[in-house]
Formats: structure tokens, C-alpha cells, sequence
């Protein structure tokens, strides 16, 4: 199994930016962590990270292509307006995890709005880089024959 996680704007600053919602982990931290994880769940794991939109929808068009298992998405604040990557997770037939390090409920009333969550798969969030974890282990469950 083959999964591509994709993480959106601003997650670069991690460590940097908002420390009281994200903490003091860098990206490289989660990164770290993440093929810690792939490697204990026995898949292979691609990291990639952009804040500009089209790039993310190049690498969702991409992962189609090189035929990966699965995506892991945190798009950032593309989540809650960016019809073009919701329109780029339909088009493909693979099955897309949206992911957020804090709990978007609890925070301001327009991070509340997901437009890509209805072609998902999954959502986790609230729980910092064990989110992601968890996008691992639900795609590693249930798609485990792709």
C-alpha cells in the first residue's frame, strides 16, 4: 500500500505559527512521524507540502496516475472554500482522508465549513499529529485489497 499525504498552506510554519492551537513541532516533526507510523502499519508513505491550491490539485491528479493506495489531505484553510480541490478529489477514483491538527468545531465559525468533506472519505481532526494517525490506520483498514 501506497499513500500519499498532502499538507497545504501554511503547514510549513508549523512550530512557527499559533503555537497555543498547533504546538511547537515543526513539519519535519511530522514528517518524521508520519513514516514512523507508515513504516509500523507496513505501507510506504510520500510526503508533500505546497501552499499554493494548483499545486495540491497537480499531486491529487498525480497520485491518481502513479496509482496510489490513497490520500491523506490537510488542505489548510482551502478547506473551507476551495471548490477546485473538492472538484479534484471527485474526479479521481481513490479514496481521500481529510486531516486538521486541531479541532476545527472549537475554533472560529467559518473553519466549521468543510467544502471537501462530503467527497471524503473520512475526517479526523482535534488531536494533533495522532489525526494523522489515525488517517493512516483508517485507510490502511479499509482499503487494504486496493
Amino acid at each position: 500500500m501506497n499513500i500519499l499525504v498532502i499538507n497545504g498552506p501554511n503547514l510549513n510554519l508549523l512550530g512557527i505559527r499559533e503555537k497555543e492551537i498547533y504546538g511547537e513541532a515543526t513539519h519535519d516533526d511530522l514528517e518524521k512521524f508520519l513514516h514512523a507510523e507508515a513504516k509500523k502499519l507496513g505501507v510506504r508513505i510520500d510526503v508533500f507540502q505546497t501552499n499554493h491550491e494548483g499545486a495540491i490539485i497537480d499531486k491529487i491528479h498525480e497520485a491518481y496516475r502513479r496509482k496510489f493506495s490513497g490520500i491523506i489531505l490537510n488542505p489548510g484553510a482551502y478547506t473551507h472554500y476551495s471548490y477546485a480541490i473538492r472538484d479534484a478529489i471527485k474526479a479521481v477514483d481513490l479514496p481521500v482522508v481529510e486531516v486538521h491538527l486541531s479541532d476545527l468545531e472549537s475554533r472560529e465559525n467559518f473553519r466549521k465549513v468543510s467544502v471537501i468533506r462530503e467527497v471524503c472519505d473520512a475526517v479526523f481532526m482535534g488531536k494533533g499529529f495522532l489525526s494523522y494517525r489515525e488517517a493512516l490506520e483508517h485507510l490502511v483498514v479499509s482499503h487494504a485489497d486496493q
